[in-house]
């Protein structure tokens, strides 16, 4: 039992922190020590990235295969971390300045990141299930926090109707395959299957990914995704698009590869099929959007249907080109999010497209940053987001589909359109009321390290393509 809870150490850690530090505010200042308390835990988030990237080895499992601590976990847990700090940390004035910050806030995100270090390191279906259901519900809260918003309040009962959907899709696939595999361990599962799937066990894989393509925003089950990225105050909204994303695609791989790598031809297409759907309407339906947030929204679900696509391939370099696609994608969004909380007019956030007309003008410096972005988003070479989509579509082709690696070029041709509309408005768009740009420090450095990264991480990339090379190795063997 202590081996098993010295694997665990960093969740019980993240865990105790966030009980003691709600019963501590809620009997002390409350609200007004909610500042405090989100930088006390995004430092937290950060030390636990560091601990657990530098400490961690080989592979270890505990409570008898439930949970994993591999090169896979670790990885895709440094990159929910060290995202879900910066989003904290870049979103505290935004949420000062508009009464907006809560006590529960941090501790609400706390408890999410424990349930998506669960989700990444799973062995069991059960573990899954209350790794992805403590993330959930904890989200489900956030996207309401504003609470004197008709809009907050929506996007919370949305996101929180359409999860408990998904979770049941979820529940009665993993009870069938516990009824055809006769256990719920991943390990048990794989062999059960012994390369040739039953129909019926076939039937709950599908409902499982169902499930899991909730949580990625892929199509067709991408109709909560507009509504809740718009109606969620911008730095939760800025939360949605990263941690939770990456967690959910790491367990995804997880899933496929740990519970299911011996019948990779059977979940290939669905996987294929989830990527091609998600590519083109993410492209196709942000080509409309007059509001930002809800084009980062499309934006988000066709950048899903990349990622999809490189573990579509079944291979260890698809896993890898996945990861690769997922830390430059969390990094590209730090940024544009540090953008669009600084969009405002007379100390009010404004989301329109058009607000940014002639934005190049009054602040030459952030449309240059932001520029780099949207490029990097759209795939521009020589741009770090180029070489993530390069890796996926690589990926795809090296696996056997090369239609879908076609289909993803296309797809990213069609989405570089509402990119590039946003960079004509900020420095060819017709003249308007200015707008108003705040002067948080933390903001700007966002946006400025951000696109840099962008720029100078096509040198190496900073050695994230040799951890994630390590870290799909462990998880595909």
């Amino acid at each position: 039992m202590q081996a098993d809870l010295n694997i665990i150490l960093p969740e019980i850690v993240i865990s105790v922190y966030a009980i003691a530090a709600l019963l501590f505010t809620a009997y002390t200042g409350r609200d007004r020590m909610a500042g405090m308390l989100l930088w006390l835990t995004a430092a937290l988030f950060a030390a636990m990235a560091l601990w657990i990237g530098t400490t961690g080895q080989g592979t270890r499992t505990a409570f008898g295969g439930m949970f994993n601590d591999d090169g896979f976990a670790r990885f895709a847990k440094v990159v929910i971390l060290l995202s879900a700090a910066a989003v904290m940390v870049m979103g505290q004035e935004y949420m000062m300045r508009r009464k907006i910050l809560r006590f529960e806030y941090p501790v609400l995100i706390a408890l999410s990141a424990v349930g998506m270090m669960l989700m990444v390191s799973a062995g069991d279906l059960m573990a899954l299930y209350m790794g992805l259901e403590l993330q959930s519900l904890a989200l489900y809260v956030v996207a309401s926090l504003r609470r004197d918003s008709a809009k907050s309040t929506e996007a919370g009962l949305k996101y929180f109707v359409l999860g408990a959907l998904s979770s049941g899709l979820l529940l009665y696939g993993a009870s069938l395959v516990y009824g055809f595999a006769g256990t719920t361990l991943f390990s048990g599962i794989i062999e059960a299957a012994d390369g040739q799937a039953p129909v019926g066990l076939l039937i709950g894989l599908v409902f499982v990914l169902s499930g899991l393509a909730f949580k990625v925003s892929a199509v067709p089950f991408h109709m909560w995704t507009p509504d809740v990225y718009e109606g969620a105050p911008t730095p939760i909204t800025a939360f949605f698009a990263t941690a939770p994303k990456v967690a959910a695609m790491a367990l995804f791989a997880r899933v496929v590869h740990d519970a299911f790598g011996g019948v990779v031809g059977d979940w290939q297409q669905v996987l294929a099929v989830l990527s091609v759907l998600s590519m083109f309407l993410g492209a196709v339906a942000a080509i409309g959007q007059t509001d930002i947030k809800r084009l980062m929204a499309y934006s988000s679900i066709a950048h899903m249907g990349y990622a999809l696509m490189g573990l579509a391939a079944g291979t260890v370099f698809g896993v890898q080109a996945m990861l690769i696609y997922m830390a430059i994608y969390v990094t590209m969004n730090v940024g544009t999010f540090a953008f669009i909380l600084s969009m405002e007019r007379d100390g009010q956030p404004i989301t329109e497209i058009a607000s940014l007309n002639n934005y190049s003008r009054a602040h030459p410096a952030r449309a240059l940053a932001m520029m780099i972005l949207l490029f990097s988003l759209a795939g521009v070479p020589p741009l770090l987001g180029f070489f993530g989509k390069l890796y996926v579509l690589r990926a795809a082709y090296e696996g056997g589909l090369a239609w879908l690696a076609v289909a993803g070029v296309i797809a990213s041709v069609i989405g570089a359109f509402y990119y590039l509309r946003i960079v004509y408005y900020m420095y060819f768009g017709e003249e308007r009321e200015p707008l108003e740009t705040s002067r948080s420090p933390v903001q700007w450095s966002f946006l400025m390290v951000s696109a840099a990264l962008m720029l100078l991480g096509i040198i190496n990339m900073f050695g994230v393509e040799g951890m994630a090379q390590a870290a799909a190795a462990t998880l595909v063997n």
